[in-house]
């Protein structure tokens, strides 16, 4: 690190946070590569992946901000970055306690609120009424966009606007240690496995959670290397990211109805619904017949907070269906971080 110190802005967006660093505000210097994509490889290193990069400067302020004391191992944020071009307004590498993803629907939703809480992207005079402000974001999967709903003089939620999402296979077999499951596979900026709970004998609540992780680190690591698993075009985007563990609730008169845990990286749980998630269980239930355009799947987290998901208007498209998720998202604080240089714990640890 090249400061002792490092300013961040947090926001949760549906229970699960979202720290923001800008760069370019802490004064350091940009990172090589023209776009947000060449951005995260250079933060991975020859070798480096998504869950064990190389070590560098910038992963030190990773680990100094995720880790204890200063995080926790459900910690997520990002580094705001310059745009691929004009056409976006910011950039964004996203990271967690493991590393660096290729996409995160709830940050985006949070790095939209921010954008226009801050001011970074100006709101139009809304003489009384409410407005939609639109916040084009580079992310390392496409670009991507957060519409910051408006209402008041103050940000009332966000719906993001995924790139477009890909079943890749069903029913493929995995053994766990619970039994035999069935996983369906979706790409949504990031790949996605989905399995039914139940098939594991399991509920999606806070009693069952250390269940449901083992599970989910079981099911990622069994699918390693699994065709399936490829971006097709994409060799950056691919490999599991995250385990969906879903539950069926009730229908609602607007369309299907689920709760989820999102078991992501290496054991960590999604607090949210999970925004690019949500996007996945979307194309999954279209390409099942149980959701068309129009219908909105609610998506429940394990801490009963909700996202609203919807297929675009027109969202079949040959790259896969663009979908939209809506949430909310909030301020928890803003923050100056200090690294004393005679801690001895130095940037921290993870338990």
């Amino acid at each position: 690190m090249s400061s002792t110190e490092v300013r961040t802005t947090d926001y949760h967006t549906a229970g699960e946070p979202f720290r923001i660093v800008d760069l370019a505000a802490a004064g350091l210097p940009p990172l090589p590569g023209d776009t947000v994509a060449e951005r995260r490889a250079t933060l991975l290193g020859p070798g480096g992946d998504g869950t064990a990069p190389r070590p560098g400067p910038l992963d030190g302020l990773r680990r100094l901000l995720v880790q204890e004391p200063r995080g926790h191992a459900g910690m997520y944020g990002g580094f705001v970055v310059p745009p691929d071009d004009d056409g976006a307004h910011l950039g964004v590498l996203f990271w967690h306690k493991d590393g660096y993803s290729t996409a995160c629907g709830h940050g985006t939703m949070a790095l939209g609120a921010w954008a226009v809480d801050s001011g970074l992207v100006p709101v139009p005079e809304d003489r009384g009424a409410g407005r939609d402000v639109e916040v084009r974001i580079d992310v390392p999967s496409g670009r991507v966009a957060a519409t910051v709903h408006r209402a008041g003089g103050r940000t009332t939620g966000v719906t993001f606007r995924n790139v477009p999402a890909q079943v890749t296979a069903r029913s493929v077999e995995v053994a766990t240690a619970l039994g035999t499951v069935r996983v369906d596979i979706a790409h949504a900026g990031a790949c996605y496995a989905s399995v039914a709970a139940a098939a594991l004998g399991l509920r999606v609540d806070r009693a069952d959670l250390p269940a449901l992780v083992a599970a989910g680190r079981e099911i990622r690591a069994a699918l390693s290397g699994h065709p399936a698993t490829r971006h097709p075009g994409r060799p950056l985007l691919s490999g599991v990211y995250g385990v969906i563990l879903y539950e069926e609730l009730p229908d609602t008169p607007a369309g299907p109805s689920q709760r989820n845990v999102t078991v992501f990286a290496d054991g960590q749980i999604d607090r949210s619904p999970c925004g690019s998630g949500t996007s996945a269980r979307l194309a999954l239930l279209a390409d099942e017949g149980r959701l068309k355009e129009g219908d909105t799947l609610t998506h429940e987290s394990v801490v009963g907070t909700v996202f609203t998901g919807r297929i675009a208007p027109g969202g079949a498209t040959p790259e896969g269906l663009v979908t939209t998720v809506t949430g909310t998202a909030h301020r928890t604080g803003e923050h100056l971080f200090t690294l004393d240089p005679y801690d001895l714990i130095g940037s921290g640890f993870a338990l």
